[in-house]
């Protein structure tokens, strides 16, 4: 079953797509295009809405990195 999140990050939107891998593992990342997924590695969860909140916590941490002045990820 594939689970979709939508975030909005720093301004710019996320289409979070998040896969059972195994029994109480998910798998979420980044899809740009509907269906195609990214080369951004994934993160792994209990739960769909668990693997979805680690990635998108680590967007939001890169995207304040990148804001500050000299900042880079």
């Amino acid at each position: 079953m594939l689970h979709r999140f939508e975030e909005s990050i720093g301004g710019r939107s996320y289409v979070i797509e998040v896969k059972a891998v195994a029994r109480d593992r998910w798998r979420a990342y980044i899809v740009r295009i509907p269906g195609v997924t990214t080369a951004l590695m994934p993160f792994y969860g209990a739960t769909p809405a668990d693997a979805a909140h680690q990635l998108s916590n680590w967007l939001t941490k890169a995207h304040e990195r990148v804001s500050k002045p000299g900042g880079s990820v």
